[in-house]
Parts: structure tokens; C-alpha cells; sequence
């Protein structure tokens, strides 16, 4: 998908009249040596890097890169990492200057302005939102307040990044793959799930764009672009169920012709709204069940759903021919083998009328499920997340990003069986051509420990689903 925090970025500096590129590598199919080169060649006065925590080695060595072609660029890192552990960043990167916490647009505009008027970094000491390196240990500016009216932001600069290069499709039932854009109409997130970066990236109280808004930003995207597949880009796109209700109704006045997904929270959907949903262009909907264990999923997780609004919103979902994408996660805090088998039977349960999409528990800075992490161990003393633990940390690159796994009461053996049944379940059993690129992926002697577990354990249902099947078909005979 195009970046759409750098877009927004962009055309906050655009718009007043600072000279900008953003430069998506990825798409452009830049690598090392011509990144390095483009740098070295424009001299630019700032480098701006964005970063999740799945990418973070990438960003740290982007800066480090930036700063080695160009000693004297001034290097600002942004983003839900950066958010959410910038003071790690700022001590151990030492090609780092500067680490934006929160929302980007009008720190980075207070950046370019005061190192404008001042290339030293005594300019930006007063600039909110910044945390800067002082005495040599990294400083905390003043916060910044949330962006209250995000209406008053330009729409992304869409046109700063080559958009055709970008191959973002949607396949759409009875439409094939259509051309898709993504879209951000709220931020923030109401609710405190244990393991969620979100709410303290982007705080606990939803700001929402109006529905005119949203729906002129379609309209141009559909006339410049030729979109015609939105993905609303919101963490809880229902946050304000009447606001879902009025974009759609002016989706529907305009006959905007655009399909449409998104992800809600499960509790505070009716079937009304699904229905007026699926008329404006809904197609696909996404939702956290998270654990089919109620104890796990609301007392450890925090997740305050009911199994109710689980079956009610399938059912809504398959009455009015929308695709229901549930969310899975397994080995929670405690959650225990008879617990995870609950999740597991749920997807047994539902595979012929949903589609699941399952994690292993990741860690992310910043959140309660660090904390927990840090104070059982999991993550060792002294973790910083800027170095790799190839020992220490259980992590699965190729599947589940560079991010570290909670593994606590389960072990690696159940869990891998959780996996690979719900990956029989969904019909998703190649994992023989994956092969290949798990070996590329093993680091110490406990990942291919790990790797050997998970293929013996696949092995071993693939099996006994041969002998089911083969006893099946005595019986008939």
C-alpha cells in the first residue's frame, strides 16, 4: 500500500511551500548502493525515516546509511515504532538525531521551519512532539496534542510517489482483482487490548474526519486513480456507528460505485448497519475475536466481547453476502492448552463461513504486554529493541514479521499444532514450498529446533487426516 503517514507528511509540507520527496524504495526498486547514492548526490538537509516494528532493522540501517553518505543531513525517525520507544532508539543509533513521538504533519513542518531558520540542533529544543539527543542521553520535548480536527489536513499526496507502480488489488467476489487505495477517516482507538500499540500511538479518544470529507477524498481518488476498492485504513472504522451510517448513506446519494473493506469492533455493529454497509459497497469485513476462551479473551486480554457478538455478526455477515475475516491470536498470558483448544474448535466451528487470520502473540514497545514480557523474562534483561537476539528472542521472520513471540504457558509444540490445524482448517496446507525460506531464516541452533518441531507436528496431522480420510472411505464402502 502507498505510505500513507509520509503522504500526509508531505502534503502538510507541500502545501506550505517546503520542497519534498518521498522516496519509496520498495516500489522503486532502489537498493543499498543506490539509496545510498541518491542521498550522497542531492544532499538533502533532512532525511525522514518511517518505521513499524516489523521493519525496524530496515529503518535503523537507513539511517545509519543516510548519515554515513551525508555527514552533515540531519536524521528524524517516525512512525509506531519510533512512537513507542524512541529513547531506545536515540541511545543506541547514534546516526539518529531526532525521533518525532506521534502524529508527524505538524512536527515535521515545526522541524523543517526551525532548521531552516537554524541547522543546529539548539533550534529544535523547543519543538513538541520531539525527542532530541542533550548531553549526549536522549531528551523528552514537550507532547504534542493530537491533531483535533483532521479535516483541516490536506487530503495524502498521493501524487508524490509513482501510484501505478504500486500493485494494491483487491480480489472482489464475482469482480476479480480490482485496483484499490487505502484511506484513514479516524485515529485513535477507545479501547485498551493488552497487546495493542494503538491507543497510546494514537491516543484513547477517536478523532474522525465528517463523511464529506471522506467521501470527497474517495471521489477525487476514483477520478484521478481509477480506485475502485477502498480500504478504510481505521482501527475501528464503526468507532462512531452513526458516522459509519452517514458515509455510506453519502456513498449511496453519490453512487460512487467503489467496493468497500474495513475493520470493526464486533459489539457495537447491528445488522442494520451491516446492511447499509454492503449497500454502499461492503465487501469484506474484519474483527478481533482474538481467543475463544472467555476468560482469556476479556480478563487477560481486555478485550471485553462476548461470544454473542461473535455468532451475531457472522450470521449478519453471511445473510448479506459480506466476507467475514476474524482475527485469532494464540498463547496469550496464561492462556492454557484446554483454553487455546477453545479458539481452535471456533475455527473448526466456523472454517466453511469465515476467513481466519491467526498470530502467534507478538510484542510490541510500549504496551502492558511489554511490561509483562520484560517482568517474566520473556524478554531479556537489558532488551533493547535496536539489537537481534538470535538466541534469546523466539521470533518467526518469514511468517510473523521480525517481532518478538510471548510464548508462556503453551508449548512450542501445542502451539505449532494450533497453527498448522487452523492452517488445515482455512485449506492452507503448502507448506512444504515454504520450506526454502525458513531455512533462510534460522539463526541458532533454537530456530531450527523449533522449525524441526513444527514440521514433525505437521507431519503428524497431515497423517492422521490421511488415515481419517482413508477410514471415511471404508466405511462408505
Amino acid at each position: 500500500m502507498p505510505p500513507l503517514g509520509l503522504l500526509y507528511i508531505g502534503a502538510v509540507l507541500e502545501r506550505e511551500g517546503i520542497p519534498i520527496e518521498i522516496v519509496p524504495a520498495n516500489v522503486l526498486g532502489l537498493d543499498w548502493k543506490a539509496i545510498a547514492r541518491k542521498i550522497r548526490t542531492e544532499k538533502p538537509d533532512i532525511v525522514g525515516v518511517t518505521i513499524t516494528t516489523e521493519n525496524r532493522f530496515q529503518s535503523f540501517a537507513l539511517v545509519r546509511l543516510a548519515k554515513k553518505a551525508h555527514p552533515k543531513v540531519l536524521t528524524v525517525l517516525g512512525g509506531p515504532h519510533a512512537s513507542m520507544a524512541a529513547e531506545d532508539c536515540l541511545a543506541h543509533i547514534p546516526e539518529l538525531d531526532v525521533v518525532v513521538r506521534g502524529e508527524g504533519e505538524f512536527a515535521m513542518l515545526d522541524i523543517c521551519r526551525a532548521w531552516e531558520a537554524s541547522p543546529t540542533p539548539a533550534s529544535l529544543a523547543g519543538v513538541p512532539g520531539l525527542v532530541l539527543r542533550v548531553d549526549g542521553r536522549p531528551h523528552c520535548n514537550p507532547v504534542r496534542p493530537p491533531i483535533s480536527d483532521l479535516d483541516a489536513l490536506p487530503f495524502p499526496a498521493f501524487h508524490l510517489v509513482p501510484f501505478e507502480k504500486y500493485s494494491f488489488r483487491f480480489p472482489v467476489p464475482g469482480q476479480g482483482d480490482l485496483p484499490a487505495v487505502n484511506v484513514m477517516t479516524s485515529r485513535g482507538c477507545p479501547f485498551a487490548c493488552s497487546f495493542c500499540a494503538t491507543p497510546i500511538n494514537w491516543g484513547r479518544n477517536v478523532r474522525m474526519r465528517s463523511p464529506e470529507n471522506v467521501v470527497r477524498e474517495i471521489e477525487f481518488l476514483k477520478e484521478r486513480y481509477g480506485i475502485r476498492v477502498v480500504f478504510f485504513f481505521d482501527d475501528t472504522f464503526n468507532a462512531s456507528p452513526k458516522r459509519a451510517e452517514a458515509i455510506c448513506d453519502l456513498m449511496i446519494e453519490r453512487k460512487l460505485d467503489v467496493f468497500f473493506k474495513c475493520d470493526v469492533r464486533m459489539d457495537i455493529m447491528s445488522r442494520e448497519l451491516v446492511a447499509k454497509m454492503k449497500q454502499a459497497g461492503l465487501f469484506h469485513l474484519s474483527f478481533g475475536l482474538e481467543a475463544g476462551s472467555d476468560r482469556v479473551r476479556n480478563e487477560v486480554v481486555g478485550k471485553k466481547i462476548e461470544m454473542a457478538d461473535f455468532h451475531n455478526l457472522v450470521r449478519w455477515c453471511n445473510e448479506f453476502d459480506v466476507i467475514p475475516n476474524v482475527f485469532f491470536i494464540f498463547s496469550h498470558p496464561s492462556e492454557t492448552w484446554a483454553e487455546a483448544q477453545e479458539t481452535i474448535r471456533t475455527i473448526e466451528q466456523y472454517r466453511d463461513r469465515i476467513e481466519g487470520s491467526i498470530a502467534i502473540l507478538h510484542i510490541y514497545p510500549g504496551t502492558p504486554l511489554e511490561a509483562l514480557a520484560r517482568e517474566r523474562g520473556i524478554l531479556p534483561v537489558n532488551f533493547s529493541w535496536t539489537k537481534k537476539y538470535f538466541s534469546k528472542i523466539i521470533t518467526l521472520p518469514m511468517a510473523q514479521g521480525d517481532v518478538p513471540l510471548f510464548v508462556d504457558k503453551l508449548t512450542w509444540s501445542q502451539i505449532s499444532e494450533l497453527v498448522l490445524r487452523w492452517s488445515f482448517s482455512a485449506g492452507r496446507t503448502s507448506v512444504l514450498r515454504k520450506i526454502p525460506q525458513a531455512l533462510k531464516h534460522i539463526r541458532s541452533f533454537g530456530d531450527l529446533k523449533r522449525n524441526l518441531i513444527m514440521g514433525w507436528i505437521y507431519f503428524k496431522l497431515k497423517a492422521g487426516k490421511r488415515k481419517r480420510v482413508a477410514l471415511h472411505s471404508s466405511v462408505k464402502k
